[in-house]
């Protein structure tokens, strides 16, 4: 790859995807018994980041997403038990 090819890469950010996740972070955050404060100061994730995550204004990073499944105890499938439609080709 050319440095100019580089240059004309994109970040990649799924809105589907970053919403269909950021509503089951939610779900599972309410049904485990967590405020996002409560979330935020347990897992030391910031109370904003969460709060960003959840309204799918933000990608997570894997890290955070493995240390928010370790803070909720639940498994990793967990929030990511969702359906994604077929991308356009």
């Amino acid at each position: 790859m050319t440095p100019r090819q580089q240059n004309d890469r994109q970040l990649i950010f799924d809105n589907e995807g970053i919403k269909a996740f950021a509503l089951q972070l939610k779900m599972i955050r309410k049904r485990e018994g967590y405020t996002q404060s409560q979330l935020a100061f347990e897992s030391g994730v910031t109370l904003s980041q969460i709060a960003r995550i959840e309204t799918a204004k933000i990608n997570p990073t894997l890290s955070t997403v493995f240390t928010l499944a370790r803070t909720l105890n639940v498994p990793l499938t967990d929030l990511f038990s969702f359906e994604l439609a077929p991308k356009d080709k």
